[in-house]
């Protein structure tokens, strides 16, 4: 298995401009990118505190805009450094897949999501 450290924890927000100001101006947090998903309707935002090996939080705006008032953590994410080996290792296994193909986001990030035993998200993720 290829695998590092969780990468970072998607957080599913409403508004994600008021997100980044709470998360930088309240927080500390600085915003380390953004980007469109692929799929053109979701946006991305990845916050941390400037270090490279830290676990970020992502920011996720578009997936799902009926959320419950304390909000909703969408996954969490692995990084690993060949996702395609990774995505061609779990398909041999027993694993529950919720994405049939590896997603590229325009910013050349990489990423599949399976499903852990109890239903949760688990994002293996390429930088």
């Amino acid at each position: 298995m290829i695998q590092k450290r969780i990468d970072h924890v998607g957080v599913m927000v409403r508004d994600i401009e008021a997100s980044i100001a709470f998360y930088t101006d309240i927080l500390g947090f600085e915003l380390k990118g953004r980007t469109p998903h692929s799929n053109g309707v979701i946006e991305l935002a990845f916050l941390g505190f400037g270090h490279s090996d830290e676990t970020e939080l992502e920011l996720i705006q578009g997936y799902n805009d009926s959320l419950p008032a304390e909000g909703k953590v969408h996954h969490f994410a692995i990084t690993v450094s060949d996702v395609q080996a990774e995505f061609d290792r779990l398909q041999q296994l027993e694993v529950s897949f919720i994405d049939e193909a590896i997603t590229t986001l325009p910013n050349g990030y990489r990423y599949f999501f399976i499903s852990g035993p109890e239903g949760e998200r688990i994002e293996l993720f390429q930088r």
